[in-house]
């Protein structure tokens, strides 16, 4: 074959660096590739590139060098023994890097176009694919099969995922061989999905715990009362003790998030709402409490 000047194929000086040719390299190869180029020669312009960059790899370079130094235009190549040359087997890694990031580590056209990068076709795994699912507190305290559609460039998919009971925000779920496709003989890349726990209407979800804010009537607060309280597992009775105040906060252990070591608590927040109208029966309790009661809410603060 005729010597070619693999420096002058790239359009760097023979003194470049080992980065300078990698990123002359990817110039070239971005715009002469047969998939995207419009190019009218582009499948050979592409070849060559592929050439000259295999022989002006670090780990190849010196050889080019070597032997150039002694070659001249038109002069036959007679290349030394174990000389492999482009196409002869080596690994290409950086090849499959490469255009893994340009092509995502989709299509099939690498392979059937030349042969490939290497002997047996081209192959490069998959690539792994991001997205993020929202779901309701229900479903994550409890988990389990849940069908979800997503919009995976121009496919909708439809998978069926497992929740596992107790999962928060910001978790992960792995789907095997859900990702982009692979080339040649190449598994598929995973799809990691990020959970979004959506807000409750009545519950607030921080770490393992879940609030609630219970309003109870004056009269509870004084007098003390049993409750029904809503919990995510069910109903769960609590006594609210007499002369309970406004903000306290009580617990009822183990009814939060399931998880280990321990299930997240709930803690149950007492608001006393007073009714926004009375009957005058009632307005006459009132006025009979205000005048034989001696408690003063603003004692001390003024």
């Amino acid at each position: 074959m005729q010597y070619k000047d693999y420096y002058k194929v790239l359009g760097v000086a023979r003194d470049a660096s080992d980065e300078d040719i990698k990123r002359a390299y990817r110039k070239l190869a971005r715009k002469y590739h047969p998939d995207v180029s419009k190019e009218a020669n582009a499948e050979e312009q592409f070849k060559q590139v592929q050439e000259a960059y295999e022989a002006l790899k670090p780990e190849n370079r010196a050889k080019y060098d070597q032997l150039g130094s002694h070659w001249k235009e038109g002069q036959d190549f007679r290349p030394p023994p174990n000389w492999q040359g482009f196409g002869g087997g080596e690994d290409m890694g950086d090849f499959s890097d490469f255009f893994a990031n340009i092509f995502g580590g989709g299509g099939q056209q690498h392979q059937r176009r030349g042969g490939g990068f290497r002997r047996g076709g081209f192959e490069q795994p998959g690539r792994d694919q991001h997205a993020k699912i929202g779901i309701s507190l229900e479903e994550a305290y409890g988990g389990g099969p849940k069908n979800i559609q997503l919009q995976m460039g121009h496919e909708t998919r439809t998978l069926k995922i497992n929740i596992p009971a107790g999962i928060t925000s910001g978790q992960q779920l792995r789907l095997a061989k859900q990702g982009g496709p692979g080339m040649g003989n190449a598994p598929a890349g995973d799809l990691y999905l990020e959970i979004e726990i959506q807000p409750h209407r009545i519950f607030t979800l921080q770490n393992k715990d879940i609030y609630l804010t219970l309003p109870i009537a004056p009269w509870e607060a004084v007098l003390g009362a049993k409750v029904a309280i809503p919990t995510l597992g069910g109903a769960v009775d609590m006594k609210i003790a007499p002369n309970s105040q406004a903000g306290q906060k009580l617990r009822l252990k183990g009814r939060g998030m399931p998880g280990k070591p321990a299930a997240g608590d709930q803690y149950v927040l007492l608001q006393i709402v007073v009714p926004s109208s009375s009957t005058p029966e009632q307005q006459a309790l009132y006025e009979k409490l205000a005048g034989v009661s001696q408690f003063d809410p603003r004692k001390g603060i003024f």
